[in-house]
């Protein structure tokens, strides 16, 4: 009975949601890993002599070989991500990212000796919980045809209004809040961060659409949709990965990691019901 009642929610789901519930499993593991690994480098970078803080708009972390172990390791993570939102949905892959909050946290308990309190651990589980409903309820996937379907989608004009409150949210915390309170409130990076991640995870969606339909056969390179997805996908990569750092750099990794994980996910979750409708 346990064995069939286990088994219920694997055959409810389609071969393409467990392809990308696999693969967004393990991209938290390894994004989760990599937070870790870039903390470490970013601290390592800031004790030398000749070292500028990345929090203050240094970049000699990048002379530190260790936070690129933390790079290649987050860009492993992030491919895999890719690839799962190629399969599944946005509303069941973003969710997962709960398991790189409960890795990174453990990990920043252990090897950056970051104290993990109670209401931490019950922020994890709680994490665990939400993430475990989202997936066994997600809703199926629309079937996409083509890139210029997506771009369609993307046109409209309710997403076209979630994306131009984004931009200007975007533009007034970096002009406004970044320069005052950038060094005091977690909440600032992390909402660049956000809001950011919120579009670019629409765009990467898009792209993985079209990289999974030209690898079938039905090739969608040739059309400039794609090219203008991947220009967005890149801008809003290089922007998140800029602002992390400076929130790593910053504050407590146990204290980045759930607050970025949670506005995170409810902006996608948001973004992708106004653009997929689901």
């Amino acid at each position: 009975m346990a064995a069939a009642g286990g088994g219920r929610w694997y055959r409810g789901m389609s071969a393409d949601n467990v392809k990308g519930l696999v693969l967004a499993l393990s991209s938290s593991l390894f994004i989760g890993a990599s937070f870790i690994i870039k903390k470490k480098g970013l601290k390592k970078a800031a004790s030398s002599s000749s070292g500028v803080r990345a929090g203050v708009g240094g970049y000699s972390y990048l002379y530190e070989p260790l936070w690129w172990v933390g790079m290649i390791t987050m860009v492993v993570g992030e491919v895999a991500n890719f690839a799962a939102y190629a399969f599944a949905p946005a509303i069941l892959v973003t969710p997962l990212g709960a398991l790189s909050i409960i890795i990174s946290a453990v990990l920043a308990h252990v090897m950056l000796r970051e104290k993990l309190h109670i209401f931490g651990i019950l922020g994890c589980v709680l994490c665990v919980v939400g993430s475990t409903t989202i997936v066994l309820h997600a809703p199926p996937e629309r079937q996409i045809e083509s890139v210029t379907e997506v771009w369609g989608l993307a046109t409209e004009p309710a997403f076209v209004c979630y994306v131009a409150v984004v931009l200007a949210l975007v533009v007034v915390l970096l002009f406004k809040f970044v320069p005052l309170y950038g060094q005091t409130h977690v909440m600032v990076y992390i909402g660049v961060c956000s809001l950011v991640g919120s579009v670019s995870v629409m765009s990467v969606k898009a792209l993985g659409i079209a990289l999974k339909l030209t690898f079938s056969g039905t090739n969608q390179l040739v059309y400039p949709q794609t090219w203008a997805f991947t220009m967005v996908v890149i801008t809003c990569i290089i922007t998140q990965m800029n602002y992390l750092n400076k929130a790593l750099d910053t504050f407590n990794t146990a204290v980045v990691s759930p607050i970025y994980y949670t506005m995170f996910t409810s902006l996608t979750i948001l973004a992708s019901v106004i653009m997929f409708k689901v």
